[in-house]
């Protein structure tokens, strides 16, 4: 009998390593959370179109939006942990729901970290509609026109949303606060139909219709200037101390093998260093910033402390 166990066991274990030498065995699924189109959706496309040159399989993208994330993402952490899907967290998948507890059995235990990508500080983008022209402009309106200036953000909870209150506290002005659910690219839209004179979201995010000139970004909610976008300045050089937005984490299955980790950390290392990836995301503004999987719990933790004692002041 114990020959018989060590020989079932001998075989578990050779055929777990097996498995890891032979990964990936078939096309790896990424799936994205938020609708085609959108910031977030467009640098996860980028990045894995580079990323499957350096795998014997292809990575394709699949949307799956739904629950601030939360659909798509628990369609992820339900998967085979073998390294064959993987998920696209941004700021709602790690301080929106777990802040508001908002859907029953999602949870970050159930995943396991790769790489933090990107990191996108929040902006001020107005539209042509408007007639605001500058940063000054929108606050001198807003305080001459209390509640009357209309902001687009995300849903309450959200990064831009938690913006939009810090900004009323440090400005002392009421703005008229519109949330839209899904990506930014509703806010776009209702940016170019003069349905709002502004709206909070990363610059690389409104891209399209601030080359269009149908908007125009007047502030990034930073203290680094975009070296994109050198004509829009930082909210700290106004004398402000406010550093929000949102950022792209690749994250696993909880039990997905180190080996398939390995691999997938490696792979989208390379697609992050290339030229290509790096000059892409100068051209829409993006800031590269790269963590690996040993760095970014740590981050994701301080993060989530740092978030919630803010909302805690700000009563959200």
């Amino acid at each position: 009998m114990k020959h018989k166990l060590a020989l079932a066991l001998g075989a578990c274990i050779f055929g777990t390593s097996v498995a890891a030498a032979d990964f990936p065995a078939r096309d790896i699924r990424l799936i994205v959370p938020w609708p085609a189109g959108g910031g977030a959706d467009a640098i996860s496309r980028k990045i894995s179109n580079i990323a499957e040159q350096e795998l014997p399989k292809s990575i394709y993208v699949e949307n799956i939006a739904g629950a601030v994330t939360a659909t798509g993402l628990m369609q992820m952490t339900n998967a085979r942990p073998d390294g064959h899907t993987v998920g696209v967290l941004t700021y709602d998948s790690i301080i929106t729901l777990p802040r508001g507890q908002m859907v029953p059995g999602y949870s970050l235990d159930n995943m396991i970290p790769i790489a933090r990508i990107t990191s996108e500080a929040d902006a001020i983008v107005v539209s042509k509609h408007s007639g605001i022209d500058s940063f000054e402009e929108l606050v001198e309106t807003a305080k001459a026109n209390p509640g009357k200036v209309r902001l687009g953000v995300a849903p309450k909870g959200s990064g831009p949303y938690l913006s939009a209150s810090q900004l009323e506290k440090l400005l002392g002005v009421d703005f008229n606060v519109i949330t839209y659910a899904g990506s930014s690219a509703a806010e776009a839209e209702a940016l170019l139909s003069g349905e709002l004179d502004a709206a909070i979201s990363s610059l690389g995010d409104f891209s399209g219709i601030i080359e269009s000139g149908d908007a125009k970004g007047v502030e990034e909610l930073t203290s680094v200037q975009n070296l994109t976008y050198t004509d829009v300045p930082t909210i700290a050089s106004k004398g402000y101390d406010l550093q929000t937005g949102s950022f792209i984490v690749l994250a696993a299955p909880k039990d997905t093998p180190a080996e398939a980790i390995g691999t997938l950390e490696a792979a989208f290392k390379t697609a992050y260093d290339s030229a290509e990836f790096q000059g892409w995301l100068q051209q829409v503004g993006v800031t590269p910033d790269w963590l690996g999987s040993d760095e970014v719990t740590s981050w994701k933790d301080d993060l989530q402390q740092k978030t919630f004692s803010l909302m805690d002041e700000l009563g959200l």
